[in-house]
């Protein structure tokens, strides 16, 4: 009876391993949210919306070591009414995706103040948080060093993992490297 288990074993074992995770995307209403989980799932411009609730998508991205992930992405509205509900979708999740507009300098620190905010959650603690700096692309974008700083980035707890990445979600740049960097967080935590 013991060999029946051992023989399932090297069978499953011989299997390719499957990892799924769940990712929320927050951030602020027009920051490029929708933008950048339509560019992941399409890999083309998909032009959207203001999303009025939320947007799930399963995508199965090939890392950089040709390891295939599946990322469950939760993108949620960011209009000011939809915030409250953002702890609803962040419970048990693997990592948050924070979206903000490198462009908006007069909201940054609207977006401050809920990334603050949704770190500092109980169930959020040591949560890796991938912050994207979209709309590298335009001439006015703050710089990652701006971002960091108005972002207050250093006072986020000790015990939260993030990784600041320059994107363009229209045309797809940064965001590959920053899942990557989401995944080495959520393997490390």
């Amino acid at each position: 009876m013991g060999n029946g288990l051992s023989d399932q074993t090297s069978i499953l074992s011989s299997l390719p391993s499957f990892q799924s995770f769940h990712i929320v995307i927050l951030g602020l209403d027009c920051a490029g949210k929708t933008t950048v989980l339509y560019r992941l799932q399409f890999n083309e411009f998909v032009n959207t919306v203001p999303t009025k609730g939320f947007n799930t998508e399963k995508i199965k991205v090939t890392l950089g070591n040709s390891k295939t992930v599946t990322f469950h992405f939760w993108d949620v509205g960011g209009q000011e009414k939809l915030r409250p509900l953002w702890k609803s979708y962040t419970r048990c999740t693997d990592g948050i995706v924070f979206v903000v507009d490198s462009v908006d300098v007069e909201r940054m620190e609207e977006a401050k103040t809920e990334l603050h905010k949704i770190t500092r959650i109980s169930e959020n603690q040591g949560v890796p948080v991938l912050i994207v700096a979209n709309k590298q692309d335009l001439r006015n974008s703050l710089s990652l060093s701006e971002i960091e700083k108005l972002l207050a980035m250093g006072e986020l707890s000790s015990s939260t993992p993030w990784h600041l990445q320059p994107t363009c979600a229209i045309i797809g740049d940064g965001l590959k490297e920053g899942l990557e960097k989401l995944h080495d967080m959520i393997i490390k935590r």
